[in-house]
């Protein structure tokens, strides 16, 4: 039998029935009913108990009925701090994965965050610290200021001096977080709330500027020295030295070697160029390695003899096949082999070895150019490859030198993807060291088919 005052019994909190708020009332009037019944004799005793005892039971088997939930409303303060954290970590999400060293400040200067190339640029960075504790460059905490003042992008460039000499550039940008672009009020745009400061290195930019600048003055200067003595001489022989045969021959002599020397450097800048331009396309013809050095020894065994140097050469019978370019590796090795007959004569001695190194797939062929001169101090060895760098000029210009061959031998060496290496120590001779991958042996790619 269903009773309708028991339905309500039917819902529940979580799934578990609630005791009907009518009950007790229903079995309240149930007992009286009872007791009025017995009173009068309308209902037997017995049935009277036992209809009391049922519906006890039943009131004893339902459980307590649940306390209605009390909805609260939402805390608008702990609903913007939730947004702002949500916020602070895309915004710290973002910060981290800008290629360049980044700061997130406050409008105050404080740290809000800070990526880790930051660290490795200018040192590490604490968040809720002074800006000013990682950046002391004034400028850039006036630019800083400003920007959050106004909300204008400013770009600051400045120099460090220590440890190491570096450019870098620093841009400043405001940054409104809280989507709120303009004053209400007078409709011009917002003070920022945050400011993002990143920073560029430009050490390596400046440095090619410079050695630009550099380059185009020295060579201006070492065409304007054999320019200006051509002139001198020739005004000389159109005046005074018109009719003197004695100082005409001499000064022919120095002309003719002023001559050589500007054809040497133009050929030197003009090879230079060609290898620059091509610096980018590794050669792919193969070329046989000991003939070339072998080429470039006999070449110059004439100035060998001449200079009084013994020049030997071992390994140039082992076969080294390279990909490269032919003539580039004997203008290569022709530098070498020459600046070592040329700046180390007082050793009278240069060796040539060639060499095979490692094996398998990727096989190396060095060359070593040793001499036993004077040898290099330390100091030189880092700049000897720049351009019209010299470790004593006048010798430089006495023995026909240009200051480009080592540039020259440095580009060659990078366009056929090898390494150049130099040893030295004062009194004991200089080792010019090139390596360059080698083809394998025709059994060494047929090993390594077979495996």
């Amino acid at each position: 039998m269903k009773l309708p005052f028991l339905e309500p019994a039917a819902a529940a909190v979580g799934g578990a029935p609630r005791r009907p708020r009518v009950f007790p009332l229903a079995l309240l009037g149930a007992v009286m009913l009872c007791a009025v019944g017995l009173f009068f004799g309308l209902v037997h005793p017995v049935l009277a108990v036992a209809l009391v005892v049922l519906l006890g039971a039943m009131a004893m088997a339902l459980p307590e009925r649940a306390p209605e939930p009390v909805a609260r409303e939402p805390d608008p303060a702990a609903a913007q701090r939730a947004a702002e954290a949500a916020g602070d970590a895309k915004v710290r999400a973002l910060v981290g994965a800008l290629p360049e060293p980044a700061l997130l400040l406050t409008p105050q200067g404080e740290i809000r965050s800070a990526n880790e190339r930051l660290a490795l640029a200018l040192g590490p960075a604490r968040v809720g610290d002074p800006v000013s504790f990682v950046v002391r460059v004034p400028e850039i905490l006036d630019a800083i200021r400003a920007t959050a003042a106004d909300g204008m992008t400013r770009r600051v460039e400045f120099a460090e001096r220590v440890p190491l000499d570096r450019w870098l550039e620093a841009h400043v940008v405001p940054l409104h977080l809280a989507a709120v672009p303009h004053d209400g009020e007078k409709g011009r745009p917002a003070a920022p709330d945050g400011v993002l400061l990143t920073f560029r290195d430009l050490t390596q930019q400046r440095r090619i500027e410079k050695m630009r600048a550099d380059f185009v003055a020295n060579a201006s200067h070492e065409l304007r020295t054999p320019l200006a003595s051509l002139s001198g001489f020739i005004e000389t022989l159109q005046g005074p030295a018109r009719n003197d045969a004695a100082a005409r021959e001499r000064f022919l002599a120095i002309m003719a070697a002023q001559a050589r020397r500007m054809s040497r450097l133009i050929d030197d800048l003009l090879s230079l160029s060609r290898i620059e331009l091509n610096a980018h396309v590794r050669p792919e013809t193969e070329v046989e390695l000991s003939s070339i050095v072998a080429h470039v020894c006999d070449t110059l065994s004439p100035l060998a003899k001449e200079r009084g140097v013994e020049l030997d050469v071992a390994g140039s019978e082992m076969p080294l096949p390279v990909r490269g370019d032919r003539d580039e590796l004997i203008r290569l090795f022709e530098n070498l082999v020459e600046n070592a007959l040329k700046y180390a004569a007082g050793g009278k001695r240069v060796t040539v070895t060639l060499a095979r190194e490692g094996g398998g797939d990727r096989p190396v062929a060095l060359v070593r150019v040793r001499d036993y001169g004077p040898g290099i101090a330390p100091e030189h060895l880092p700049r000897l490859t720049e351009r019209f760098y010299r470790v004593d000029v006048a010798a430089s210009r006495d023995q026909g030198g240009t200051g480009l061959g080592l540039a020259i031998v440095k580009h060659i060496v990078a366009r056929h993807r090898g390494r150049l290496s130099i040893e030295s120590e004062p009194g004991a001779g200089a080792t010019f060291s090139v390596r360059l991958e080698a083809v394998p042996y025709f059994d060494e790619i047929q090993y390594k088919s077979v495996s």
